[in-house]
């Protein structure tokens, strides 16, 4: 499958899951907080795909990741219906969507690091490349942590839906730790195909 035709099919999956996603959400202003990145990148991603297209898997990941963001924006983090029947069947403490979110927050970013890092040749392969992916992965996150903050300092309690806390006061270190895990994950699973595909875009 040629890459303009991968894309169109991405693209298109990424429309119809913002479309059903839009439709009678939890509510709209926490369903604008959780889908804005989603928002933001895909016309970023159009905008510099002859100039800087990315491998395969790399829109892939950043598909999967608008997905989820689109998933808990709709319903919220907290009452996602999945989760729900987990938390309730395993009798967990709390709806654990919100944890695979800030998986992914470290997962994808990863990806996309390692990929700019290489192809500007800003670092070798190597143990240098994998500390600076993880670093970048640990900003955004962080980074993304203060937006929390900020929006919730401003709204108040029109964000707890958007913060996602439920009751746990170590939320926002647990929210860390899983995109650095993520980050991690991501590096050791995903480098030989992500070297093949690097390869492949380069011939």
């Amino acid at each position: 499958m040629n890459n303009c035709r991968y894309l169109s099919i991405l693209v298109t999956s990424f429309v119809l899951v913002f479309i059903w996603s839009a439709i009678r959400p939890h509510d709209y202003f926490t369903w604008f907080l959780e889908v804005f990145p989603a928002i933001v990148a895909l016309p970023i991603l159009l905008f510099t795909y002859k100039q800087f297209p990315l491998t395969k898997l790399v829109y892939l990941l950043i598909l999967l990741h608008a997905v989820i963001l689109m998933v808990g924006g709709h319903y919220t983090y907290a009452e996602v219906p999945l989760f729900n029947w987990l938390r309730d069947t395993f009798h967990l403490d709390r709806n654990y969507y919100d944890r695979v979110g800030h998986v992914a927050q470290g997962f994808v970013p990863a990806m996309i690091a390692r990929e700019i890092l290489l192809r500007k040749q800003v670092v070798m392969q190597g143990t240098w490349l994998f500390f600076l992916v993880t670093c970048v992965s640990l900003a955004i996150s962080a980074f993304y942590e203060f937006l929390e903050w900020w929006v919730a300092r401003a709204s108040g309690s029109d964000a707890v839906a958007f913060l996602a806390t439920q009751g746990d006061i170590w939320d926002t270190q647990w929210d860390m730790f899983l995109a650095f895990v993520g980050a991690i994950s991501a590096q050791i699973l995903l480098v030989r195909l992500h070297d093949k595909q690097l390869r492949q875009l380069e011939t």
